[in-house]
């Protein structure tokens, strides 16, 4: 069950979104699988310790946050992950690892792939485990105002002296 408060958020900035109930996922992929659609479409929040502050990034789920990246979007020095156990209190209201991507109302600044920027509607975690929000990206963009940037590592192809070679197995 979505929290009233992330409701009520949305609804008092008047931003329309459907409730997107699903079998409990866990992990942003599960959902996404859950729910049928890509990846792509389905956002995941990871919450980072920027030199000391606290900042929430918002990335597309199958793709890993580059601390490094993160670190050069906000042009700090130092970037890390805040560990689960640490998140009890910052969402209040939330199931632990469904964080909501609303930093405006839990008063944490956000950062943005700009990946997200790409697809007309996302699909967010909105604190629960069995059940999400879906909105428009714009819309979303304009209730947070978010800072944008690569956060992930961009793929790359491998060249043939990056491939590994596994030892043939012993009989």
């Amino acid at each position: 069950m979505i929290p009233e408060p992330i409701q009520n958020y949305l609804r008092e900035h008047q931003v329309p979104f459907l409730r997107r109930p699903h079998p409990r996922a866990v992990t942003a992929q599960e959902m996404a699988q859950a729910l049928h659609v890509t990846g792509r479409r389905v956002a995941k929040s990871v919450v980072v310790r920027a030199d000391g502050a606290l900042w929430l990034a918002v990335l597309p789920a199958p793709e890993r946050l580059d601390t490094l990246e993160v670190a050069r979007v906000l042009g700090v020095q130092r970037v890390e992950l805040v560990p689960e156990p640490e998140l009890g209190g910052l969402f209040p209201g939330c199931e632990l690892g469904a964080e909501p991507p609303f930093g405006q109302l839990y008063n944490l600044p956000v950062v943005v792939d700009a990946a997200l920027t790409r697809a007309k509607n996302v699909i967010f975690r909105a604190g629960s485990h069995e059940e999400a929000v879906e909105l428009r990206y714009q819309d979303y963009a304009t209730l947070e105002w978010p800072l944008l940037g690569q956060l992930t590592q961009p793929y790359r192809a491998m060249t043939p002296q990056q491939t590994v070679q596994l030892a043939p197995a012993h009989s």
